[in-house]
């Protein structure tokens, strides 16, 4: 019976678990925070978090991209998961912009605010 004998249902491994998706994980949050601080000068206070959701976008998609392309099945469920991640802040930091901060990141108006 399968289910007495967990051998065959339970995998041993001698290998110690890898931790590299959270390394992964916190490196590109940290490029994030410091493309952040970077851009903070240049960007208008209010368009500051549109432009941060952007970049988690597509970062995101670059993963994406990234792990289909990649072959291994290891690497490629991490960076699959690294993607998801990304665009799962994105949509959290997404909930709190105004609909018009983002019309101001793209559009460009000569009307007086």
């Amino acid at each position: 019976m399968a289910i007495i004998d967990r051998i065959h249902t339970v995998r041993t491994s001698n290998q110690a678990p890898s931790v590299r998706g959270m390394d992964l994980m916190a490196g590109t949050l940290l490029v994030a925070l410091v493309t952040v601080l970077g851009i903070r000068d240049m960007v208008p206070a209010d368009a500051l978090a549109p432009a941060v959701v952007t970049l988690l976008f597509a970062v995101g998609a670059a993963t994406a991209v990234l792990a289909l392309i990649c072959r291994r099945d290891r690497v490629r469920i991490l960076l699959f998961d690294l993607a998801g991640g990304l665009t799962f802040v994105g949509i959290v930091i997404s909930v709190l912009i105004e609909p018009d901060q983002f019309v101001r990141l793209f559009a460009v108006s000569d009307q007086p605010e």
